[in-house]
């Protein structure tokens, strides 16, 4: 039955950017599918934790800085040794930095470059080559954006490593299907969370904004669990290197 294809009973998920908004939602939904979780974040992550326990799933959790990958095999490791093994990842984790083009700073150009593509890849790697070992295929799931397609305003960093992250997205997709492994992208709209709390209380703009979205209203991290539960399941078998705009219709304006 096809709806089986979208159960991931017995398989194991890390997340990063797990403790809330977008990365919050997408392992709980994915602990609603079935699977257990090996959540990553800066933060706390006790309500998350507790969010998926009461699913009846496993949830460890695994204190990282992203900024640097020298937490890459530490979340690899606590996945393995304490869950058994890794069958998806969802690289979820990312900043944002806003500035002027020409006021730009090096260092809001490497803070976010370094979370939201350098750490990524070098994660990708590292679980890929479990997902080598174990033979059985994988899934990656990583988050891009509206701007892997636009250039957006004030946020240069921001818009240069979603671009980036639709490329690599595409690279692994090719390079890892003769492992069985489908890497793929979602791409989330305008999303009420805490990158978007600055434009959300600009009136104007978020007027401006809204206007635009065929849905009329911002999106809920919740919005995204369908899309990534699809790409982590055997429902997308097929898939490769696609980035799904789950926006509201945004990108179609």
């Amino acid at each position: 039955m096809i709806l089986d294809k979208f159960k991931l009973n017995g398989k194991v998920a890390i997340v990063t950017g797990a403790a809330k908004g977008l990365g919050r939602a997408i392992a709980e939904g994915l602990a609603e599918a079935g699977a257990d979780i090996c959540a990553v974040d800066i933060l706390d992550m006790k309500e998350t934790t507790q969010s998926i326990e009461k699913l009846g799933r496993k949830c460890v959790t695994v204190k990282a800085d992203l900024s640097t990958k020298d937490c890459v095999a530490k979340i690899v490791d606590t996945a393995v040794e304490k869950l058994g093994g890794i069958d998806i990842l969802v690289n979820n984790a990312g900043i944002i930095r806003r500035a002027p083009f020409v006021e730009f700073s090096e260092k809001d150009w490497d803070d976010v470059m370094n979370i939201n593509i350098r750490t990524l890849f070098f994660l990708s790697q590292a679980v890929t080559k479990i997902f080598i070992k174990q033979n059985r295929g994988g899934k990656i799931i990583n988050t891009a954006s509206m701007l892997s397609f636009q250039g957006g305003i004030l946020v240069p960093s921001y818009t240069a490593s979603k671009s980036a992250v639709a490329g690599l997205t595409r690279l692994m997709a090719n390079e890892l299907a003769k492992h069985n492994i489908n890497v793929n992208a979602i791409a989330p709209g305008y999303m009420a969370t805490d990158n978007t709390a600055p434009i959300r209380q600009d009136a104007a703009r978020s007027k401006t904004i809204l206007d635009r979205i065929p849905a009329g209203r911002w999106g809920e991290p919740a919005d995204l669990k369908g899309a990534v539960v699809f790409l982590a399941s055997q429902a997308s078998s097929y898939l490769y290197g696609s980035i799904i705009p789950v926006d509201g219709g945004w990108l179609t304006r």
